[in-house]
């Protein structure tokens, strides 16, 4: 045997040994057996490094160090879940989804374990990437830290697609968190706050030999990708245990909301008795094809729900109420609490929401509370202890004044939150519309955080985001914590800003209502912000998807004068403030007005390409058949009352072939 056939058989073993280990929890070999196997492994490698390989098993042990972890957009988008809380919102989900598809419905049951989210890319059978769920759309390139985990499979084996991702959560198990933080106090150091904090921390390690010290463990759940040859979720998870991966083995199928329920139950006591922390259920359509029918929200997928265990409760004193002010110049009341552990974390306060929140619970400085985290990630207040109550307190009175500014703070009618109106004087609304201008979602400027905009604001260097453009090197150099090199990135963050795309710039400007789906839609159908800053109200409302309450916000902020001049100068300084020509070019008309539905499934295009041929040539996708639909698209396996409504209502069904040739 030559050397490289030697290298090649240790590594198999290796790999082989790891996986009964880690992912079977059934060893074959002792721990100092695979230890020496490995150093003999590394020494030949260290001798021959014309056999490198990016996913030997050598490599388990870290040592790279990244310095920047690079940004990644998702290939396939990684969406939030909706949460249920009762049977009645599971049932309602189970009525909406009978409305969309065909036939029988069944049901994967999965528990939903506490983690940080992450993404795996497999290419030929080999670890391509890992990536964090970041914002759903682009998140952080963790590849050499998540090699260190030794449950990630580097090489796959089996009859596994030739390229795809997979989802789950990387976890630190309960034991190997005790440990860690015995040894941290025994260091005397402060002990990590909770598992699933750590777990995150752990992958933004600049070392990875440091990530490869922590016992982290790798659930999978859900495959994504074009073609995969599997018809459920229930036959993913099996086919993704048979290519190496740790699939939990609690999953169960279901054939109605009775048996998801019998499963939360079980699960709802038996989660103690597990190695990790679990908050809830995890309930998917199971039919792939049904999947793809139901399609998603802006948010979230319509096949999945979250049901969320019952909250954990604890009391505690409210020792102060303050207010915060957004960039909006919404006030929010916050309680200031004695600190509690509160479901693996210490909780020292929690939103009050609004003035009617505070009136309805009755809620007052030096009450006892109690205070829940359940389906949030915020703790909230949830009610009082009057039995512990002072008899000499006296109810809360809400700020009539701004707490940044002093400005009378005003109430519109039929809205919840108080609000100061004075945009252009109050500093929390300067800094908060500058800060969300620059965020990641928006124009994502390299080289300059949140803090660094209040320390701009403060210094009087900037009083909105177009003073951004003028900012010069010599200006910046000079603050706090600020060297050349920061400097530098921060000058040519900002210049490199203007190629962002139109869509993202209107979202960064901060409209009230117009969030990241909304900001699209009016860039799409108006293509200049000056066709939207002449757009009468009833012309924004006959846009896709935008009310009133829309509109009437749009055309509020282009009113304010300050706004329009703010508008004039970033076109002057090239900021990207109407759709692009290449954008224009592959954005036609041809559909225009006209609404389709697409069923079954697809030879030439995926369902996904489909779709995005309809909006790209000016058309309107729908989830269901109206007498508004123009055609339905129907492709091998429609479903047959699909069918039957399409002919019942008259509206023209056309294969693949036929839509195609329609653009």
């Amino acid at each position: 045997m030559n050397i490289e056939e030697q290298i090649n058989q240790l590594r198999e073993e290796l790999r082989q040994h790891n996986y009964n280990y880690y992912v079977l929890d059934a060893a074959t070999i002792s721990d100092y057996e695979f230890d020496m196997k490995l150093k003999e492994l590394q020494a030949l490698e260290d001798k021959n490094p014309q056999f490198y390989d990016p996913n030997s098993p050598t490599l388990r042990v870290g040592g790279e160090v990244t310095k920047n972890f690079n940004t990644v957009v998702h290939e396939q988008r990684m969406y939030s879940l909706d949460n249920s809380y009762s049977k009645e919102d599971l049932l309602d989900w189970e009525t909406r989804i009978k409305k969309l598809v065909d036939g029988d419905v069944s049901y994967t049951c999965e528990l939903k374990y506490d983690g940080a989210s992450i993404s795996l890319t497999y290419e030929n059978g080999e670890l391509l990437r890992a990536v964090t769920r970041g914002d759903g759309i682009q998140g952080d390139d963790v590849t050499t830290n998540v090699k260190t985990i030794r449950s990630v499979p580097l090489k796959l084996k089996g009859d596994y697609p030739p390229k795809f991702d997979i989802r789950g959560e990387i976890v630190l198990p309960y034991e190997g968190f005790a440990k860690m933080n015995q040894e941290r106090i025994a260091a005397g150091e402060e002990p990590y706050a909770n598992p699933r904090n750590t777990a995150s921390g752990s992958l933004k390690l600049q070392d990875s030999s440091e990530t490869a010290k922590r016992p982290l463990d790798c659930l999978l759940y859900n495959l994504a990708g074009d073609r995969l040859g599997i018809d459920s979720q229930f036959e993913s998870l099996g086919k993704a245990r048979e290519w190496g991966f740790k699939v939990p083995e609690e999953s169960r199928l279901a054939n109605s909301i009775d048996e998801v329920l019998d499963f939360v139950n079980l699960w709802d006591e038996k989660r103690r008795d597990l190695p990790y922390e679990t908050d809830g259920v995890v309930i998917k359509v199971n039919n792939l094809q049904q999947q793809e029918e139901l399609g998603f929200t802006s948010k979230a997928p319509r096949w999945a729900m979250a049901y969320k265990f019952k909250a954990e409760q604890v009391a505690t004193k409210l020792n102060k109420i303050t207010y915060q002010v957004g960039r909006t110049g919404a006030i929010t009341p916050v309680a200031n609490l004695e600190p509690v552990q509160l479901a693996g974390t210490t909780v020292k306060r929690a939103s009050l929401h609004n003035a009617d929140q505070i009136a309805k619970l009755d809620i007052r400085e030096g009450d006892t509370v109690f205070v829940e985290k359940g389906g949030e990630i915020i703790p909230k207040i949830v009610g009082v202890d009057f039995t512990k109550r002072d008899p000499n307190s006296t109810p809360t009175e809400y700020i009539t004044l701004c707490p940044e500014c002093g400005t009378p703070l005003i109430r519109k009618e039929g809205e919840a939150q108080h609000y100061c109106p004075n945009t252009e004087g109050c500093p929390p609304q300067i800094v908060g519309r500058i800060q969300h201008y620059i965020s990641r979602k928006a124009l994502d400027i390299e080289g300059l955080g949140g803090e660094t905009v209040a320390l701009l604001v403060k210094e009087g260097l900037i009083k909105n985001y177009a003073d951004l453009y003028v900012l010069k090197r010599e200006q910046v150099i000079p603050l706090e914590r600020m060297a050349e090199k920061s400097a530098d990135n921060l000058i040519e963050g900002i210049a490199k800003s203007k190629e962002i795309p139109f869509e993202r710039v209107l979202f960064g400007l901060g409209i009230r209502y117009v969030g990241e789906t909304v900001a699209k839609k009016l860039a799409k159908h108006y293509k200049t912000i000056n066709a939207i800053i002449e757009a009468s109200e009833e012309d924004l409302v006959s846009v896709d998807e935008i009310g009133v309450k829309i509109a009437q916000s749009v055309q509020e902020f282009f009113n304010i004068e300050a706004n329009k001049q703010l508008i004039h100068r970033l076109q002057d300084y090239g900021v990207q403030l109407q759709i692009s020509a290449e954008k224009l070019a592959n954005q036609k008309d041809t559909l225009n007005g006209q609404t389709f539905v697409v069923s079954g499934v697809f030879e030439k295009v995926s369902r996904n390409e489909l779709k995005k041929l309809i909006e790209d040539n000016g058309g309107k996708v729908s989830s269901s058949i109206s007498s508004k639909t123009s055609y339905v698209v129907a492709g091998e396996n429609m479903g047959p009352s699909k069918l039957e409504k399409a002919n019942k209502l008259g509206i023209a069904i056309i294969s693949e072939d036929d839509f195609l040739n329609l653009i």
